[in-house]
């Protein structure tokens, strides 16, 4: 596909009731989710102070409370006419509420009482603020079915549980909606286990042969599903996560999603011109450009190069790097809570960097 065959995407950002501090687009900071430590409280006031606006302030993932916290288990948590809990080999779909179903939704009713007590201390309330949520197609390759087999085995758990997840996401989006009061909702989709959901790589139970490839005509129609349930509900934007793969972008696009999010040092040649093309037509490009693997933190000027050189190189204008936001390459939940703060800090000195190329 072409940049010319892309389709523009979302509107320009308007101006929001609770927090007009910015009016013309620019590179903003954000995180994907996952964050050290099990105090909500602490995880909430660090975020907030630290990405205050234009930037995009999210509502933390703490996997190191337990199960429920996960990212999966929280997902699970949201479905309609759908049950979980926890087995030895992982979640499982059961007849009816567990105690592990319950610990989950209790962990993000927590969450989100103690977002909108800070959220409601505060003298301006965030312009915009971003949730996240598994996909439904790594929500099938993670949830298993009564016989142990994963739910991406059978067609019709996939179709289930694509529409529990969409039939979910109203409710939920209504409850981040009291909780932070005016602010634009931007939805993050992750998708960690595409790669192999498309190739056809993921074991069976018994581990003798593989699941077999979910076609990309129905992959992207669950995509559609749960986007335009989410668009439905009051989500301005719905950008979809990939990790260090070839990522699916033109198939996600073509879902309705208004951007990508992509580790940088990921993505091949054709894949900058797919991003290129995507933003030339009006999508968002979430540039995973600050490694957090291991090591040292990288340099501001290190993480503002490695989007400005391939962005010259493919001849995009630095006014459309105002389509970008910056993220840390992973989740941040394997740092200490000093680690991920210091994180978030140099993002936003990132963004100020490539903030100063858009205006030359």
């Amino acid at each position: 596909m072409s940049r010319e065959q892309y389709q523009r995407g979302s509107a320009p950002r308007p101006a929001n009731a609770a927090d007009t501090s910015f009016e013309a687009p620019e590179v903003t900071a954000t995180a994907l989710g996952p964050w050290p430590g099990e105090d909500p409280l602490e995880a909430t006031r660090i975020i907030r102070g630290e990405l205050g606006s234009p930037h995009l302030p999210f509502l933390a993932e703490l996997p190191d409370r337990g199960v429920g916290s996960d990212a999966l288990g929280r997902t699970a948590s949201l479905l309609e006419e759908l049950a979980v809990d926890v087995q030895p080999h992982g979640w499982r779909l059961v007849d009816r509420p567990g105690k592990d179903m319950r610990r989950a939704a209790s962990a993000l009713s927590t969450d989100l009482n103690v977002l909108a007590d800070v959220a409601g201390a505060e003298d301006v309330s965030p312009a915009e603020f971003k949730v996240q949520l598994v996909g439904p197609l790594s929500l099938a390759a993670g949830l298993h079915l009564h016989n142990g087999e994963r739910a991406l085995l059978d067609y019709g758990a996939r179709r289930d549980l694509a529409a529990s997840l969409a039939a979910g996401v109203g409710s939920y989006l209504t409850r981040v909606a009291a909780a932070v009061p005016g602010a634009r909702l931007v939805v993050q989709v992750d998708e960690p286990a595409i790669a192999s959901v498309l190739a056809g790589t993921i074991p069976t139970a018994s581990g003798y042969r593989t699941l077999r490839a979910v076609p990309a005509s129905e992959a992207r129609e669950s995509w559609r599903l749960v986007l335009d349930a989410l668009r439905e509900a009051g989500a301005a934007d719905m950008v979809v996560s990939f990790p260090e793969i070839e990522a699916p972008i033109e198939l996600v696009l073509a879902a309705g999603a208004d951007g990508v999010a992509l580790p940088l040092k990921a993505l091949t040649n054709r894949q900058w011109e797919q991003v290129a093309g995507a933003v030339e037509a009006g999508k968002q490009f979430w540039a995973g450009a600050l490694e957090v693997s291991g090591g040292p933190m990288p340099k501001v000027a290190d993480c503002i190069e490695s989007v400005w050189r391939p962005w010259r190189q493919l001849g995009l204008p630095a006014s459309l790097l105002a389509a970008t936001r910056v993220t840390p390459s992973a989740g941040l939940a394997n740092l200490t809570p000093s680690q991920a703060t210091a994180v978030l800090g140099r993002l936003t000195q990132v963004a100020d960097g490539l903030n100063q190329l858009v205006l030359g």
